[in-house]
């Protein structure tokens, strides 16, 4: 018996394209829209560079100006009076004021803004999810001088009863003793900090966790997860990369914040031990309320502080670059 066999010709397969292949037709990409939006994004990058570096220049020589003509230490000294002869001023107590009022702040928002925006994603129906995220978008929107007039008038009379409540049981640590003064202190200021920067925070966690794989939190379940389980293991981890950044954002914020800080705090330059004492400033809240007033050289000073909050400001937002980078491998980029 014959036995036959059926052969079949088999086309070969289509070479796919090679990277190094697809990067030179990108690159001669010929079609004017495509060359047009290229100039545009690159020239806005470029663009941004630019004054960013012109922004650092000119702080630079006009606080030089002033620095080159303070009697006392820039760093350390703990006065502000550029109208002597020679002039004296310093920054110890504004870099003080700011970094303490920004950390209140973030102790306070940060947890709070995480908790909102887990409850909107994961725990709330979503007929009350809704008004909740839109409540948050609105206080999100509303200006800061708003919150400063609503701090002076409501939030610094309301505060007696917790200063004396911090007193009587921590004041033993002197950082909540109170010497009865008006409350118009670095506590006060990081409360009324927290309360802005919370619906920034709340927005950027609530986006980034809305982006969790739903096959990560099935899985979990999958296995017998509680709720919780699910979020520790699935949404935290997942989300911990957006939270840093909008902590930073909020962070951003609270250190460049002058009007409701100038509205709410009794400044002076000293130095308190305690957060309940009347008494320090912010950088951002000595430019707005010296600036008008001074010198031309006074102004120099003033920009000096300014160039300090600016490069905190940008180590700040490097150090956040620096700790998402390292958590790369379990972002939202790589999921």
């Amino acid at each position: 018996m014959d036995i036959s066999t059926k052969t079949t010709d088999a086309s070969p397969p289509t070479p796919q394209p090679s990277v190094v292949e697809l990067k030179r037709a990108a690159r001669g990409a010929t079609r004017p829209g495509d060359r047009i939006f290229l100039g545009l994004t690159r020239g806005s990058g470029i663009l941004l560079l630019v004054i960013m570096a012109a922004i650092a220049v000119f702080l630079t020589y006009r606080a030089s100006l002033a620095i080159s003509k303070d009697h006392g230490d820039f760093l350390t000294t703990f006065e502000w009076n550029t109208n002597l002869i020679p002039p004296t001023f310093g920054i110890a107590v504004l870099a003080f004021g700011t970094i303490v009022s920004s950390v209140v702040a973030m102790l306070l928002a940060v947890p709070v803004a995480v908790a909102i925006a887990l409850f909107i994603t994961h725990y709330a129906p979503r007929r009350l999810a809704g008004p909740v995220a839109y409540v948050i978008d609105l206080l999100a929107a509303v200006p800061s001088i708003v919150y400063g007039l609503w701090g002076a008038l409501v939030l610094v009379p309301h505060m007696n009863g917790l200063f004396g409540w911090l007193n009587d049981f921590f004041g033993w640590t002197g950082l909540f003793s109170w010497e009865e003064g008006a409350p118009r202190s670095m506590l006060t200021v990081g409360i009324l900090l927290a309360i802005m920067i919370l619906p920034i925070i709340t927005n950027v966690s609530r986006e980034v966790f809305r982006q969790v794989p739903q096959m990560h939190e099935e899985a979990a379940l999958a296995l017998g997860a509680t709720r919780w389980e699910v979020v520790r293991m699935s949404v935290l981890p997942f989300g911990r990369s957006g939270v840093i950044s909008a902590s930073m954002l909020g962070l951003g914020r609270a250190l460049g914040e002058t009007m409701a800080v100038a509205t709410v705090l009794s400044p002076s330059f000293d130095i308190q031990a305690s957060l309940l004492n009347p008494g320090g400033g912010t950088f951002a809240q000595n430019i707005a309320s010296k600036f008008s007033e001074a010198t031309e050289f006074g102004r120099d000073a003033l920009i000096a502080s300014g160039l300090v909050l600016f490069v905190i400001t940008l180590l700040v937002n490097g150090a956040a670059r620096l700790i998402i980078a390292r958590r790369a491998e379990y972002s939202g980029a790589n999921a």
